[in-house]
């Protein structure tokens, strides 16, 4: 499915439709949250036929789908752990994604684990790679990626000269995959849409409709009109995460599943930083730590520590800083300090509540749950395996219909965007010339929008100034901030600078420096006056204020403080709402 097929736009004008639409008929199903999971499961819902509405309180993947480690893998990890069926899993999924479902989106990287020990750990790593490489073959697939090999340390060093020489005895090169996670979910979202999914970003679900004791829908709120709605399903869906609970306790008391929330920061760094042509793995006392490449940077990460404070914004303290630095800097001939770093995020994981008090043991499988007639919950799992927790949650929606529905086609079904991508790669040139674009910009373009990169050249030949770069964040062109209002359903600068781009954490200054263009530019398919440019502009500032100044903070209850203390550009609503 291409853009010159009719990709959906999730334009503000097909929001106000999307909601009309909800609003004026009983669907099938109806998703509780947008981020990779929701999304997941309106795209399966829809494929299969279903009539399908899809609802997120903030932004499209703004919680922890766009605060990942963007990678796709099987779990090293895991497989330490025995957990075959969890990485065979996992494995299948991440060669489907590289080579059917989202070749534009998700890519080959490979990964240096340095070895510490003479004898048994090069034996040891390298049965654990033979079983990982052996397990990611799927039916009628291939792996999609190389499969592992040994290094000596010299070899290793050419490769990573970055790596202290005393630090390691040698090594074993692997190969995973990594994915720009916001935009994986954005496009799965205009997918779902495609097949006539509603979907709409700053639509709060603040109560449940019932019939005696069956859920029957949604009552909504739409952040930015404050209007209220009601949205009529014969089956809900809660895929909400982190939130999980909350919305449990708004159809009344907690349920079947209970989540609780590990938090994962990640830095950025210029990639002249680091001087490896390989991503690098590191084995810690408690999990593993990634050096990542990222386009002209490093994602160095993660952590992994248990958080109970606000969800929404999870703040990265200084210690958790200092924590990553100083676990790389042990492998590093040059240390990285604060000063390295452009950028710090921190997400949470939604790990299903076990025995275990360590969120680093908690589980990663997820699990579907039917808690009360008409609604149903999945929660856990990893943004690999998704499609498989998408697809066990439509089954469950499909037992609470009274009527057949097909099975799931989604391994079938590639993301928009992906069909034809690989002839457009391989056009590069000539779209180049065509275009008037260096080829490097084109690569860029195709690798974030696939074949529909003829939707953003378009808007570049109709406005030639669109074909400039931001001034102060020259990796995107202005047209990619006016498409992300126009077709990605962007309705504000963070949107924006956060998760359609990440500038917020590829630059020094955060966003800062380009955030007045960036508003300017929204404000026309936005239909913002100066007014409400001054106001999104004066929200980011402070939003980037506010994360420094927490990141200086020592403690995760400080850090939280001083977050919270940057106001919410539309606020959602509060604690107090009950169930309809």
């Amino acid at each position: 499915m291409t853009a010159r097929m009719g990709t959906a736009r999730l334009g503000p004008a097909e929001r106000s439709a999307a909601l009309a639409q909800m609003s004026a008929e009983e669907l099938d199903v109806v998703v509780i949250g947008g981020g990779v999971v929701g999304a997941g499961v309106a795209l399966d819902a829809a494929t299969r036929g279903l009539s399908v509405g899809l609802l997120e309180a903030r932004d499209f993947a703004s919680g922890t789908s766009s605060r990942s480690s963007k990678l796709i893998h099987g779990g090293l990890r895991y497989l330490e752990q025995l957990n075959f069926e969890l990485v065979r899993e996992a494995l299948q999924e991440r060669a489907l994604l590289l080579q059917r479902i989202a070749p534009h989106l998700v890519r080959p990287v490979p990964f240096l684990f340095p070895l510490k020990h003479m004898g048994w750990e090069r034996p040891y790593v390298g049965a654990g790679l033979v079983l990982y490489d052996t397990m990611g073959f799927s039916t009628g697939l291939t792996r999609g990626v190389p499969g592992h090999r040994h290094l000596s340390r010299t070899r290793a060093l050419r490769l990573a000269p970055a790596l202290r020489k005393s630090a390691f005895s040698g090594a074993v090169q692997y190969w995973d995959a990594q994915v720009d996670d916001a935009r994986y979910v954005m496009t799965m979202l205009r997918t779902a849409s495609t097949y006539g999914a509603h979907v709409a970003s700053r639509a709060q679900v603040v109560g449940f409709l019932r019939e005696g004791e069956r859920v029957t829908g949604v009552r909504v709120r739409d952040l930015e009109s404050g209007r209220e709605l009601d949205v009529r399903a014969r089956q809900v869906v809660n895929a909400t995460g982190v939130w999980t609970d909350d919305i449990q306790e708004l159809v009344g008391g907690r349920g079947q599943i209970h989540v609780r929330a590990s938090k994962g920061i990640h830095l950025v760094v210029p990639r002249d930083r680091v001087h490896s042509l390989t991503g690098i793995i590191l084995r810690t006392e408690k999990s593993v730590l990634f050096v990542i490449p990222w386009g002209r940077h490093w994602i160095i990460g993660t952590t992994d520590t248990a958080w109970e404070l606000d969800r929404a914004h999870p703040a990265a303290s200084r210690s958790d800083i200092d924590y990553v630095l100083d676990h790389v800097n042990e492998v590093l001939s040059v240390p990285l300090t604060h000063e390295d770093v452009e950028g710090v995020y921190a997400g949470l994981r939604p790990l299903l509540w076990g025995e275990s008090e360590e969120t680093s043991k908690l589980s990663r499988e997820h699990v579907v749950a039917h808690p009360v007639p008409g609604l149903v919950m999945v929660a856990g799992g990893k943004y690999t395996t998704y499609r498989v927790m998408a697809k066990d949650a439509v089954d469950a929606v499909a037992h609470g219909l009274d009527q057949r529905v097909p099975p799931s086609c989604t391994d079938r079904v590639p993301l928009a965007g992906a069909e034809g991508y690989q002839a457009l790669w391989n056009s590069r040139q000539r779209l180049a010339h065509s275009s008037g674009l260096h080829v490097a910009r084109i690569e860029h373009l195709l690798q974030r929008y696939g074949s529909m990169i003829d939707e953003v050249l378009e808007l570049i030949e109709r406005d030639p100034s669109l074909a400039k770069p931001l001034t102060g964040a020259d990796d995107y062109l202005r047209a990619e901030v006016v498409y992300a209002a126009t077709h990605e359903g962007a309705r504000h600068v963070n949107d924006v600078l956060t998760r359609r781009t990440h500038i917020s954490i590829e630059t020094f200054h955060r966003g800062v420096a380009v955030v007045e263009e960036a508003a300017q530019l929204l404000a026309g398919p936005l239909g913002w006056d100066d007014e409400q440019v001054k106001r999104e502009v004066g929200y980011y500032t402070k939003r980037v204020e506010s994360e420094r100044l927490s990141q200086e903070q020592d403690t995760d209850q400080e850090a939280d403080a001083i977050r919270l203390g940057a106001p919410e550009i539309v606020p959602v609503a509060g604690p107090e709402v009950h169930p309809v």
